[in-house]
């Protein structure tokens, strides 16, 4: 997010506030990550290239407080943002009541530029039993590999041997149906249900050994909506048990009453020593793109 504001009042009170709102970190995640990335630029300085920038949040002087949107105002696609204040008081409390509107805002931007990306590309769904049988389909690129596709289970992985990971790391997709039994439990059974699955389809290297739900790290669940269908998220820290691999998840529930099931799609990663924000975006990303049909 590139925010244009004067120099003085980012290093003032305004800018604080800022910094604390959209510095706030990213549930789920080993390291300390924010949410979203922040340039401060002087409106002096705000033209030619910078106003191409996909997410701006644009601060300026007024005679009234006032919270606008402008979409594909310099660039295509983007969104624009502006806060108007006649004082530090009233940047502020715009601030405040609009932090949580700008951050879904910018993040679905965010979320429909890279399903866009990876509809250039993408693997053809259909090939895979597991997403056929289930009636599912998704954009996911092509970089991604087959692990196992049961019919009624498919894990993919790709492979994060250079770039950003540095290692041989790798983002991993699961996707598998249960039964929908009691809806008004379905929140509170994902822990349970996750590592079942865990020991049944994802094996670590020993026997006795397979993925579940760190247990010294509680997940955090949200409400959420996926195909127009009511749906959980939850961001949390997977494990090997009796081992010592680690990493993010995100997991997408969704409750599909027509067919009497739960759907349920899963990312996670594994890259050791590296930030993991952007690798949890991108499966984030696929997860939302997923269609029942």
């Amino acid at each position: 997010m590139l925010v244009v504001i004067k120099g003085n009042d980012w290093e003032g009170k305004v800018g604080d506030e800022l910094r604390t709102v959209f510095g706030e970190h990213q549930v789920g995640l080993p390291q300390p990550e924010t949410i979203l990335s922040v340039t401060q630029v002087d409106p002096t300085g705000f033209a030619s290239f910078m106003r191409n920038s996909k997410s701006i949040l644009v601060l300026e002087k007024g005679a009234k407080e006032s919270f606008s949107i402008k979409e594909n105002k310099y660039s295509k696609p983007q969104v624009v943002m502006f806060i108007t204040a006649k004082d530090e008081a009233g940047f502020i409390k715009v601030i405040q009541q609009k932090s949580k509107e700008i951050i879904k805002t910018f993040q679905a931007l965010d979320i429909k530029k890279m399903q866009r990306h990876f509809a250039k590309n993408k693997l053809d769904d259909s090939k895979y039993k597991t997403t056929k049988n289930l009636g599912l389909s998704l954009t996911i690129p092509k970089i991604f590999k087959t692990v196992d596709d049961t019919g009624e289970f498919l894990w993919l992985r790709q492979h994060l041997k250079s770039g950003i990971a540095r290692g041989d790391g790798s983002n991993n997709i699961l996707i598998y149906a249960l039964p929908l039994e009691d809806e008004a439990t379905v929140a509170e059974n994902i822990t349970k249900m996750r590592d079942a699955i865990g020991e049944k389809y994802i094996p670590g290297s020993d026997e006795g050994m397979y993925m579940i739900t760190e247990q010294a790290y509680a997940p955090f669940t949200f409400d959420a909506e996926i195909d127009g269908k009511k749906a959980y998220e939850t961001r949390g820290k997977w494990e090997v048990k009796n081992d010592f691999m680690a990493g993010p998840f995100i997991n997408y529930t969704i409750v599909d009453k027509k067919n009497n099931r739960l759907i349920v799609f899963e990312g996670f990663t594994y890259a050791p020593s590296v930030n993991k924000r952007d690798f949890i975006f991108e499966l984030e990303a696929i997860g939302k793109s997923l269609k029942i049909k």
